[in-house]
């Protein structure tokens, strides 16, 4: 277990490298003995020390959701960061891909809460009922550390990951606001573009068999520490596609169909 020096210098490394957009080597390069649990106290740190300069707490992220990426990262559940209210972005904003890390874009659900939640059994329905609307949302993702070290080889873990907030950098929400039992949640669908060329599909279902259960799952984790996902939070259900990289010069248009659609250029 790592020792509170050995996590303020993490959390250092990886401010700097945002701050100076200039990546820096996993933490697991330097502690690779560090547990799940460390990687999530240098988050919470780093959360904190932003929330120190005058950051909100808006609500939280799941990742890590499908079983194709868990098996790719050596795990058997999701993992979560932390969203602040610098992160969010408007439908049809200009993003200046250079402001991240190796930027990168995913197709979610976003569920904004009007109730709180907390405990370890909740249930489907009991989330239904806290929630106010859900709306689409794209999750802006970066890497404040290698993803993978073009000289040396090496390839972060999902403990570099958690440590990186679970890569979070920002979200762009659009398209239709809906009550949450007025569709069947497990059957909406997105074509994401860029440039005009199709790159990705998926369906809701594909996080966990319904975006839902990713709620839950993070209501669990937090209720082991005592605390709950509170009302007005944004919580970012999961990812139904994989993610594709943008650089300057890239639109992006993700399609909901009936829940419309989100647009976002690069500059």
């Amino acid at each position: 277990m790592l020792a509170q020096q050995q996590i303020d210098e993490e959390v250092r490394r990886l401010d700097q490298a945002e701050t100076t957009r200039k990546q820096t080597e996993p933490s697991t390069i330097r502690f690779p003995e560090m547990e799940i649990k460390d990687a999530y106290a240098i988050q919470k740190a780093w959360m904190q020390l932003k929330q120190n300069k005058g950051r909100k707490v808006i609500g939280h992220k799941i990742g890590l959701t499908s079983k194709v990426m868990q098996v790719a990262m050596g795990i058997n559940e999701p993992d979560s960061g932390v969203l602040l209210d610098d992160m969010i972005f408007e439908n049809n904003s200009n993003i200046q891909a250079a402001n991240f890390l190796d930027p990168k874009i995913e197709v979610e659900l976003a569920f904004v809460l009007k109730k709180r939640l907390f405990g370890e059994n909740l249930t489907i329905e009991e989330v239904l009922d806290a929630t106010d609307y859900v709306i689409p949302a794209l999750e802006l993702i970066a890497a404040r550390t290698y993803r993978k070290n073009s000289k040396t080889g090496y390839v972060r873990t999902v403990r570099d990951t958690i440590s990186d907030n679970a890569a979070n950098a920002g979200i762009i929400t659009g398209g239709e606001k809906v009550t949450p039992k007025s569709v069947d949640l497990r059957w909406v669908s997105a074509l994401l573009y860029k440039n005009g060329t199709i790159e990705e599909s998926g369906v809701a279902a594909a996080v966990l068999d319904h975006p839902v259960k990713g709620v839950i799952w993070l209501a669990k984790k937090y209720a082991q520490h005592n605390e709950a996902l509170e009302a007005g939070q944004i919580i970012l259900s999961g990812s139904f596609t994989r993610p594709i990289d943008v650089v300057v010069g890239d639109e992006i248009i993700a399609d909901y169909g009936p829940l419309g659609k989100i647009s976002v250029n690069f500059t």
